[in-house]
């Protein structure tokens, strides 16, 4: 039990990680809000997925259940989520360098957070081939298991944000040079060992005769 918890919370947290530093729409309203205003407006933006995200976990997780019965539905998921993961990690190793743009000159940093993170099909994409299944897969083994895997994936999702704001609003110079590349890369090279988990859950779904030989 106790693996299994660790287990987890590592998968929760590398998820969560990965997600809540990686460039993209989110990640740029944070460090656009806090220096255009105040590290306030930034942790604004942090937190929104708390907001977005559970009316997403729940469609997932009523389409997931609904098909859960189906090993190959299962299989097609399975290798889904393990190619996402792995486009995702490939992402990671070849970032440089973080950059974004200080365009858009008003507040609002709440409903600005919500309507990026709804509109980005990176949510839906990871709910729907990732997270879902993980939460499935934990609960079978108990509801705190699940419980412990989403507080670990958004402590870490929102927590990086949130720190990334703080850092943003203190010294004006975000995770550059060599750092913030080398925090990415191991994280991308993390995501691939999930991928290949994601794939040959796949495979062993689609192909049940090919149990005996993984």
């Amino acid at each position: 039990m106790l693996s299994e918890v660790t287990e987890y919370i590592a998968i929760g947290s590398v998820l969560g990680l990965t997600a809540g530093i990686s460039p993209g729409p989110m990640l740029t309203l944070v460090l656009t809000q806090t220096l255009k205003y105040n590290q306030s407006e930034g942790i604004k933006v942090a937190i929104t997925p708390l907001i977005t995200d559970l009316p997403i976990i729940l469609m997932t997780s009523l389409v997931f259940y609904k098909l859960s019965q189906f090993n190959t539905i299962l299989g097609v998921i399975a290798l889904a989520g393990g190619g996402f993961l792995a486009w995702l990690g490939y992402g990671c190793v070849r970032i440089r360098e973080l950059s974004f743009d200080l365009q858009e000159p008003k507040s609002e940093s709440i409903k600005k957070g919500i309507a990026a993170n709804f509109l980005n099909p990176h949510p839906y994409l990871f709910w729907a081939t990732i997270g879902t299944p993980y939460i499935f897969k934990a609960f079978d083994i108990g509801l705190a298991i699940a419980v412990l895997f989403l507080v670990s994936f958004y402590v870490l999702l929102v927590g990086s944000k949130i720190a990334l704001a703080l850092i943003a609003s203190r010294s004006k110079v975000l995770i550059g040079h060599n750092l913030y590349p080398t925090i990415m890369k191991i994280l991308g090279i993390a995501l691939f060992v999930l991928a290949i988990m994601f794939l040959h859950e796949g495979i062993k779904y689609l192909f049940p005769g090919f149990k005996n030989f993984f």
